[in-house]
């Protein structure tokens, strides 16, 4: 007799990640034809809509989602490690969020404080992300002899998600300065360049939320760690 055939259950995990995947090659396809057919710039006097520039910024965002989007499963395969489904859920959304509804639905511009939103969920995610790398060492039998304090393991996780963003600040700077993009959002929906203060404080607010959701996170992280080292000692 024929055995019934089980149909495979999918994770959340795998769900959301098929959604961005398919979000992020539609979109790369539809910013790759408004590369080569949008205008380089707009004449003056005409209403202002998106130029060359920006369909190459979102073609770049774009195509660099489809890369990135793969390292928790590669760094898994690499270093035999398991990134907890919670961490690459959160990893999923954050990545639709910031390129597939920040750069191609422009929810940048027009929701209200998005950028501030999407800084506060990274800042969060890379804190917690700190003390799931601490835990995975604890677990690597390579490494022994090493008792970390909870306040120590909460200090990393700070200055590992605040260097994080750091270097996703540096990331974006960089290419707009190369390449006349405009990831730091120097320039208003409308084409209004930010010059002076304005300019400076976009960026500097994003690192300033960064470390705030981090310091949450981490100080929140601290209690837990310090209370279940207490409920060991107890149990000994």
């Amino acid at each position: 007799m024929k055995k019934p055939t089980v149909r495979r259950k999918y994770t959340w995990t795998e769900i959301i990640g098929v959604i961005l995947l398919i979000s992020l090659i539609c979109s790369v396809l539809y910013s790759l034809a408004r590369v080569i057919s949008a205008p380089i710039e707009i004449p003056e006097g005409e209403p202002y809509e998106k130029v060359k520039s920006d369909y190459v910024l979102m073609l770049l965002q774009c195509s660099m989602g489809l890369i990135v989007m793969f390292l928790p499963t590669l760094v898994s395969r690499r270093f035999k490690i398991v990134v907890p489904n919670t961490i690459c859920i959160m990893y999923y959304v954050f990545l639709y969020c910031a390129i597939f509804l920040g750069e191609v639905f422009d929810f940048y511009y027009l929701v209200p404080h998005w950028d501030t939103m999407l800084h506060a969920f990274s800042g969060a995610t890379l804190g917690a992300l700190g003390f799931v790398l601490v835990d995975i060492l604890n677990k690597d039998k390579n490494v022994s002899g090493v008792s970390l304090s909870p306040f120590f393991v909460s200090v990393f996780s700070f200055s590992f998600a605040l260097a994080v963003g750091a270097l996703w600040e540096i990331y974006e700077f960089s290419f707009d300065y190369f390449l006349g993009l405009n990831m730091q959002k120097h320039t208003t929906a409308q084409g209004i360049e930010l010059v002076g203060r304005l300019a400076l404080s976009d960026t500097m607010k994003d690192i300033i939320i960064d470390a705030a959701a981090a310091l949450v996170i981490s100080v929140l992280g601290g209690i837990l760690n310090k209370r279940k080292q207490l409920l060991a000692k107890k149990e000994q």
